[in-house]
């Protein structure tokens, strides 16, 4: 298991953006596979990361202190001693949202087709049906915005 699939995905993008930020100062390279470092947060946390045994990694900060959490500071410290990680996280991240914004269309542009094809009896049974399970709120902003009451 790698740190990147480890961690959350809000300590993956908050960390890429410390690293981004040059927030991270003194990384010193203790071998192949572990550094140390002092990331600039609210405050100064000092980051031992293991890049072989990512959950043997630590930080100072509230979050990880004495948890085997890698947080945002661990994951920027990773992104420092390995910026090509942190471009190949960014492109991958780009290629996903891609990804689902064409599934997303997709998805759409059937439902639209569909839509087209039926009846107004059948539109009229859909749309009562969806009325009756959405949330009331959906409901009532129908209401609403047809001035049914």
């Amino acid at each position: 298991m790698s740190v990147i699939s480890l961690a959350s995905g809000s300590s993956c993008w908050r960390g890429l953006e410390y690293y981004k930020n040059n927030k991270i100062s003194n990384l010193k390279k203790i071998n192949k596979y572990e550094f140390t470092s002092t990331v600039v947060g609210t405050n100064n946390y000092d980051v031992y990361l293991d890049v072989s045994h990512p959950r043997r990694s630590t930080c100072t900060c509230p979050l990880a202190n004495g948890k085997r959490i890698l947080c945002k500071h661990i994951v920027a410290t990773y992104f420092k001693a390995f910026p090509e990680e942190a471009v190949n996280f960014e492109k991958e991240q780009e290629r996903l949202q891609e990804e689902y914004e064409d599934y997303q269309e997709k998805l759409y542009n059937k439902t639209q087709n569909y839509i087209k094809k039926l009846s107004k009896k059948e539109l009229i049974d859909e749309l009562s049906y969806i009325l009756d399970y959405v949330p009331d709120w959906v409901y009532n902003d129908f209401i609403r915005r047809n001035d049914i009451e």
